[in-house]
């Protein structure tokens, strides 16, 4: 953690003894805004730069999309928080070796995309203007908040034939804890995270449950894959495993070690593995 932000944590945590209100809503941006955007690395650069880019709007912001392939339906990758759609090269150079297209995009406030922060009702708004040019979808692969934001997606009308989710929070409620304890804030702002979340989903009847991937399992038919590290240090592997038990049957689980929340998407089995289950094929993505 670099300095500058010890600095603010202490600030920020020394006037949680005054009123959490007060500096809330600089804890509420660090919440739903990336600190940085993501930068398109080394490593990612040559399938990136084969993706054919074009620009939507949505709710009044350019969303930048990526597509590699034609004919078919693509495979739909949802990056999460923080991260951008280069993060999945490794799974789109994987499909382009079986044939399959793959479809992306930078979330609001994400990558090329206009905007500084975004909710999952967002990312759903984005999501029914692609189905609408480019569904139904293979299948849903996302990472961290994408994977999270899947559920809800199948949920509400998103047509796909499979479901990934990756170091995914499965319980939308343990967020603003879970926010707090990474950052070492107090826990009195983690009632204020919640709080501004009630107010900003105020349309939502009971958005804690409702955004959840174990809130009603049995309106998703889909067949699941649960894909989490247990040496994940943002979102815990314990929401993996929730996830997992509440599909049953439906769902395969796949535990890893030693990869932590981030570098699981670069990690070849993990890639192999999760193709084989969304395509119904084996991959060998380095080659």
């Amino acid at each position: 953690m670099s300095p500058s932000f010890t600095a603010v944590r202490r600030v920020l945590n020394t006037t949680a003894y005054l009123s959490p209100r007060l500096l809330g809503g600089h804890v509420w941006r660090l919440f739903c805004e990336p600190v940085a955007r993501d930068k398109v690395r080394d490593a990612q650069r040559p399938v990136h730069d084969q993706a054919v880019v074009e620009n939507i709007t949505v709710n009044g912001k350019k969303v930048v999309t990526y597509r590699w392939g034609e004919g078919g339906n693509p495979v739909l990758l949802i990056h999460g928080f923080g991260g951008r759609a280069a993060n999945f090269a490794g799974f789109v150079h994987g499909l382009q070796r079986l044939g399959v297209p793959a479809l992306s995009y930078d979330a609001f406030g994400h990558g090329d995309s206009e905007g500084r922060g975004v909710t999952i009702l967002d990312h759903l708004a984005v999501l029914r203007q692609l189905q609408d040019e480019h569904g139904p979808f293979r299948a849903v692969i996302g990472h961290s908040f994408g994977g999270t934001t899947g559920y809800l997606a199948l949920r509400r009308g998103i047509k796909a034939d499979r479901l990934v989710s990756i170091a995914s929070v499965g319980e939308f409620a343990s967020l603003p804890s879970t926010f707090c304890r990474q950052l070492g804030l107090r826990p009195v702002y983690a009632r204020e995270l919640r709080r501004r979340t009630e107010l900003l989903f105020a349309s939502e009847p009971d958005p804690w449950n409702s955004f959840s991937p174990v809130h009603r399992p049995e309106e998703i038919e889909q067949p699941v894959l649960v894909v989490h590290d247990r040496d994940d240090r943002e979102v815990s592997v314990e929401q993996g495993r929730r996830i997992a038990a509440a599909y049953g049957d439906r769902a395969e689980f796949l535990e890893t070690e030693g990869l932590g929340h981030r570098r699981i998407l670069g990690d070849r089995t993990v890639i192999t593995k999760v193709l084989a289950f969304a395509v119904g094929d084996e991959a060998t993505p380095d080659e």
